[in-house]
C-alpha cells in the first residue's frame, strides 16, 4: 500500500469503530470497553498509528479512567449569537480556521458548563469539539483532549436531533504520543474549570 492508501485504511477503520458504537445493542459500558480494545489494536498494529515503530514494540495499551455514565449527555447545539472565526496556525499545515457556530450547555455535579462547537473551514469541513479540564498536565494530556472530530470520523452521532456527547470517549490528539505530530488544541474558551476523570489518560512514553 502507498502511504496515502494506509491513511485511507486507518480512517476507514476509525469510521467503522464509531459506526459500531452508534448502532451497537450492548450496554453503554460494554460498547465502550469494546471501543477501547479496538483502539488499542489500531495503535499497536496500524502503519498510520500515532506511535512510531519503537513505541509500538513497547506498547501495552492506552490507559483510561473507568466508564462513568454520568458523563454522557444528549445535547442540542444552541446557535451562537456571536459566531466568530478562530485562526489556528499549525506547523507544516499552515493556517487552520475554525468557525464557532454553536454552544453545548450541560451540568456536572450541579455546576453549569458550556463548550463551544466549531466547524473546521476548508474543503469538506467538519464539526470539532476540543476541550481542556483540570486533569490536564496531571492525569491527562496537557494540551487537552478531543470529543468530536468528524473529519477524522470521531462521531458518536445524534439521538432525536441532539448530539451525543460522551466524555468517556475523550481521546488525546496525536501530538500527545509523539512530537512529530502537530495538532490544534482547545481554545481558552473550551477550558473547563473542573476535573473530568473519564476518557483517555496521558500517554506515558
Amino acid at each position: 500500500m502507498t502511504t496515502e492508501e494506509q491513511l485511507l485504511d486507518f480512517r476507514r477503520t476509525v469510521a467503522a469503530m464509531y459506526a459500531q458504537m452508534r448502532t451497537s445493542n450492548l450496554a453503554e459500558h460494554e460498547r465502550w470497553e469494546q471501543f477501547c480494545r479496538a483502539r488499542d489494536a489500531l495503535f499497536c498494529t496500524h502503519p498510520q498509528s500515532a506511535l512510531d515503530e519503537e513505541q509500538k514494540i513497547r506498547f501495552s495499551g492506552l490507559t483510561y479512567y473507568p466508564y462513568d455514565p454520568a458523563y454522557r449527555f444528549i445535547l442540542p447545539i444552541e446557535p451562537d449569537p456571536q459566531p466568530i472565526v478562530i485562526d489556528m496556525p499549525l506547523e507544516h499545515d499552515g493556517l487552520m480556521q475554525m468557525h464557532r457556530f454553536g454552544k453545548l450547555h450541560f451540568a456536572i455535579n450541579g455546576q453549569s458548563l458550556v463548550l463551544s462547537v466549531y466547524w473546521i473551514m476548508g474543503y469538506g469541513g467538519g464539526i470539532f469539539v476540543p476541550f481542556g479540564d483540570l486533569t490536564n498536565k496531571q492525569e491527562t494530556y496537557g494540551g487537552g483532549r478531543y470529543l468530536l472530530d468528524t473529519i477524522k470520523h470521531a462521531d458518536l452521532g445524534h439521538e432525536n436531533d441532539r448530539l451525543v456527547i460522551d466524555f468517556n470517549y475523550a481521546y488525546n490528539p496525536s501530538c500527545a504520543y509523539n512530537p512529530r505530530w502537530f495538532c490544534p488544541l482547545a481554545p481558552r474558551e473550551n477550558r473547563l474549570p473542573i476535573a473530568l476523570p473519564v476518557g483517555e489518560k496521558i500517554y506515558r512514553r
